[in-house]
């Protein structure tokens, strides 16, 4: 009776038969034992359609393709292809998807209505499959889930319901076009974070915190002239603010005072409401604030707005000073160091002009929250520099702070 073979080609002699021949055979079973249980073949496959694995019995080479361990798949696609095997065989591959070209790669058997495996068209990756042999018609090849499902240290993978503890993420987390979402930086010694809270029904919203020391803030820093939005609309944030003094809220001073005046310019349209301030001698205005308690206490700068009493050209020089009066404590007290700026006059009349900003003003007295802000804005009229011949109208003073805190609270 001559020999038969199993489905991965491994040869069954009958007793008596092969004589002279047991040790070379049973040698080349030994051989496709090892293919099976560890061997490696590499498998040009057909660049479109079906590819059909070969079984060589008696054979341990590597036209014995189904009776290896470990496949690996090659091919410039031209398009979506199968890989099939007998019927009959029942082994565990671990497959390797060397293909390029995006198509997908179905691993079955034959024929019959089993179920298969498939790479998608972008995966390249390595699967553990096992094929049953379940069944004489209809067998099934299962995907054991691990291979390309693995997480590796170099391989881009999508991670599903896996649980992070303490991660640590390098420079920045991408979104799923490989585009930067949120960069990471590193701070030697962090003890502060952030920290965020979801929140169930009914409850006010997710919360986002500061923790780590006893006093944290957040820091929100857009770029540039960037705003942080809040729902659409800008959040404010401590920065520059200002605050605009109309001439209307000024007086002139019982000594040297600038006088109050209105300008009608046409009957129905806008007047002005002004302090003016001689071009012969110098005079002064006073005003009062209780400055806003995001005021950080520092220096200020300050704009002015004017108007020309004629139409000379000629500069016009300003000054202001302040002082901060705390509660209880005396008003006669000086007024700090005036800081001057310059404007020349426009050339016509009822022009409103607008001076560059400033340089800093210290206010003298030591400012504090809830003083009492005097300042004194004079035209030096007696500086050979002034040299604008007519009233210099002023219309108001725009004052500018830095704020440290989002409110006055």
């Amino acid at each position: 009776m001559p020999s038969t073979y199993t489905s991965l080609g491994t040869e069954l002699m009958v007793t008596g038969e092969k004589s002279g021949q047991w040790g070379t055979i049973t040698n080349t079973n030994l051989q496709i034992l090892e293919q099976i249980a560890g061997g490696y073949v590499s498998i040009a496959c057909n660049t479109t359609g079906a590819t059909n694995l070969a079984v060589s019995d008696g054979a341990a080479t590597d036209a014995n393709q189904v009776g290896h361990r470990v496949i690996e798949l090659t091919a410039a696609l031209g398009g979506n292809i199968t890989v099939t095997i007998p019927l009959d065989v029942q082994q565990l591959y671990v497959i390797k998807n060397a293909t390029t070209n995006a198509y997908t790669v179905e691993f079955k058997y034959v024929t019959g209505s089993g179920s298969s495996v498939t790479w998608s068209a972008t995966d390249k990756g390595t699967k553990l499959i096992y094929a049953t042999a379940n069944n004489g018609t209809n067998p099934d090849i299962v995907d054991c889930g691990f291979g390309s499902g693995d997480v590796t240290l170099t391989g881009t993978q999508t991670l599903t319901n896996k649980t992070l503890t303490s991660p640590k993420i390098g420079t920045n987390i991408l979104d799923t076009n490989g585009n930067e979402l949120i960069n990471v930086t590193a701070t030697g010694s962090a003890v502060n974070e952030i920290t965020i809270a979801n929140a169930g029904t009914g409850v006010t919203g997710p919360v986002i915190s500061a923790t780590g020391e006893t006093n944290v803030g957040i820091n929100v820093n857009p770029k540039g002239t960037g705003v942080f939005n809040s729902g659409g609309s800008a959040v404010k944030i401590a920065g520059t603010e200002t605050i605009f003094v109309p001439a209307q809220a000024m007086f002139g001073t019982t000594t040297n005072g600038a006088e109050a005046a209105a300008v009608e310019t046409t009957a129905t349209r806008p007047e002005l409401k002004v302090l003016d301030f001689d071009a012969g001698t110098a005079e002064y205005a006073q005003f009062s604030i209780a400055m806003p308690k995001s005021w950080n206490l520092g220096t200020v700068t300050y704009q002015v707005f004017w108007s020309p009493g004629n139409t000379n050209t000629g500069n016009c020089i300003f000054g202001l000073q302040g002082v901060g009066v705390a509660n209880d404590d005396t008003a006669d007290i000086a007024f700090g160091t005036a800081v001057e700026v310059t404007d020349a006059g426009g050339g016509a009349v009822e022009d409103v002009l607008v001076s560059g900003a400033s340089g800093a003003v210290t206010i003298a007295g030591t400012p504090a929250d809830d003083d009492y802000t005097f300042f004194q804005i004079y035209r030096d009229a007696a500086d050979g520099s002034d040299t604008f011949t007519g009233d210099a109208r002023l219309l108001g003073v725009k004052l500018f702070y830095t704020s440290d805190a989002p409110n006055d609270a």
